[in-house]
């Protein structure tokens, strides 16, 4: 298991909660996307299921269930089957919900304590939203829920207010460089480039390093920098991302180019091109939310893309200066 460096505020709250005589049942990890907390949820659900004497399972535990996205069909759910890498449904359904309820009638197999970790818990349906309130309300004796949460703005209020909070930080350009070392990623540009604009997020920067977004990188930094008059730099942006580029590699495109704007922004504070570049950012997140759900032409997605970022540049200001 990654060891993360940014967890050990978590685990000291986590464990003094445990020594005191009323742990709560309900914990929200909150943190963006990347910071290892579904790792902390599962190491920390082990750790309050064990029992002594009792031994416990290396692998799947009976006692800790784990809720996420399902596969998308039976042909992607034949995919995960034979451990290929498969789509997911966008949501966590009421139906998964109700499941795990059923599953809640019973004792647990090997102890007295059961954990439920939700993950992400901000992609539950709303049905289950409301599903899972109940359980919270009135919780099974023994049963605790941990809660994964990228943004937890989106869980229902009367869900926040049932349990307690666990943030996780993102880490520093150190930290992150001496994980990246730790997973064995390769030195040099790349990697410089994949902690710039992963923003603290080691789940980020890896994708960034597996993706070989380098080049991407500096494409984006040149469209910033220099814009795109002739349209030339847009069509390398599409190339580079490539012509059948995967949901993945889209949606890390898409994540590095907010990263890197969201820099130029902090360091132009208080300029016309700061504005441009806030606009660009919210825009592009906009994109990214929109891009699972359409039909989009790589080649489009790339060019639109390639204009939002090119609008923004300090050139394109001058020009119509």
């Amino acid at each position: 298991m990654t060891n993360w460096l940014n967890h050990h505020a978590a685990w000291h709250e986590w464990r003094r909660a445990m020594a005191s005589d009323r742990m709560h049942h309900g914990w929200i990890l909150a943190g963006k996307s990347g910071l290892g907390k579904r790792d902390f949820a599962v190491a920390a659900a082990r750790e309050l299921v064990a029992e002594n004497g009792v031994h416990q399972p290396e692998g799947d535990h009976p006692d800790i269930l784990i809720l996420t996205h399902l596969p998308k069909d039976e042909k992607e759910e034949k995919k995960r089957d034979e451990g290929k890498p498969y789509q997911t449904k966008r949501n966590i359904s009421v139906a998964q919900i109700r499941a795990m309820q059923k599953r809640l009638t019973t004792r647990p197999t090997l102890g007295s304590r059961r954990a439920i970790i939700i993950d992400p818990a901000d992609d539950m349906e709303p049905s289950a939203s409301n599903a899972l309130l109940k359980s919270l309300e009135e919780p099974p004796q023994g049963t605790f829920f941990l809660l994964v949460t990228h943004r937890p703005s989106r869980l229902l209020p009367t869900i926040r207010s049932r349990c307690r909070l666990l943030r996780f930080p993102t880490l520093s350009d150190e930290e992150l460089r001496r994980m990246l070392d730790e997973s064995g990623a390769a030195d040099g540009g790349a990697r410089d480039a994949a902690i710039r604009a992963a923003e603290g997020s080691f789940g980020a920067a890896t994708r960034f390093m597996d993706q070989d977004m380098g080049a991407l990188a500096d494409l984006i930094e040149r469209l910033l920098g220099e814009g795109d008059p002739g349209f030339a730099a847009r069509g390398e942006l599409a190339r580079a991302i490539g012509p059948r580029a995967d949901r993945d590699r889209i949606q890390a495109a898409l994540e590095l180019a907010q990263a890197i704007v969201a820099d130029h922004a902090r360091r132009a504070i208080g300029s016309a091109q700061a504005r441009a570049l806030i606009d660009t950012h919210g825009e592009l997140v906009t994109l990214a939310g929109q891009a699972p759900t359409y039909n989009f032409d790589t080649g489009l997605l790339a060019m639109e893309i390639g204009t939002l970022l090119s609008s923004a540049s300090a050139a394109s200001e001058h020009a119509n200066g």
